[in-house]
């Protein structure tokens, strides 16, 4: 967070840990670290993912045994910005985007006590916004940058809705610690029983379903 030049920074750990993962996340929107998310205006993030897919592609120069780099951005974007994040993404080549991280808005529906905290918001009421803008973000791309969509996740139903809203793929996280590991497998069956009461043969026949 005190870095001096944060595109030399995310470039060092690409060049650290490229060889050792199946994709690559160039986190731009947790809220939590003082002028991350400032990354993810136009010009600082073009700079900052030219310089980590060079990491990437100089240490593996075989383009086959290249893991995917993807961009994280926050859920909180409007429509403007997420148009300059789809071009930046196009014009510089990176392999996707991923919708979203915490948020800083806080639902009406709230009733923790804590629910005034400073910092990001995530789980369960995420959701609703993390996937209208994944739908948003989905009508820019018209297929043409894959989609993670994470936010909310904790169920085959959430995973179903976002798949709908055009992810290609999910994630999901907070709800592991509520309900252990063993949601996974329960998210994938599930997904599979919507799938199939749809008349859907596989995941990709459903990405976008909601948008056509």
């Amino acid at each position: 967070k005190d870095t001096e030049d944060a595109s030399e920074d995310y470039a060092a750990g690409i060049s650290a840990t490229c060889r050792l993962a199946d994709y690559l996340v160039c986190n731009l929107s947790s809220p939590n670290t003082p002028g991350l998310r400032d990354l993810q205006a136009r010009a600082e993030m073009g700079r900052l993912i030219g310089h980590a897919l060079a990491a990437r592609n100089e240490s593996i120069p075989d383009p086959v045994g290249r893991p995917p780099l993807l961009v994280k951005i926050a859920p909180d974007l409007d429509d403007a910005a997420l148009a300059d994040i789809v071009e930046v993404v196009l014009e510089t080549g990176a392999d996707g985007i991923i919708l979203g991280n915490t948020t800083l808005s806080r639902p009406a529906s709230l009733r923790s006590a804590h629910k005034s905290e400073t910092g990001g918001l995530s789980g369960k009421p995420l959701m609703a916004l993390s996937t209208e803008r994944l739908a948003a973000l989905a009508r820019l791309t018209q297929g043409r940058i894959p989609l993670i969509g994470c936010g909310g996740i904790a169920s085959g139903a959430d995973a179903y809705a976002k798949i709908r809203a055009g992810a290609s793929l999910v994630q999901l996280y907070s709800a592991l610690v509520f309900k252990g590991p063993g949601l996974v497998v329960r998210v994938r069956d599930e997904l599979a029983a919507h799938l199939r009461a749809d008349g859907f043969s596989s995941v990709a026949e459903a990405v976008g379903a909601d948008l056509r």
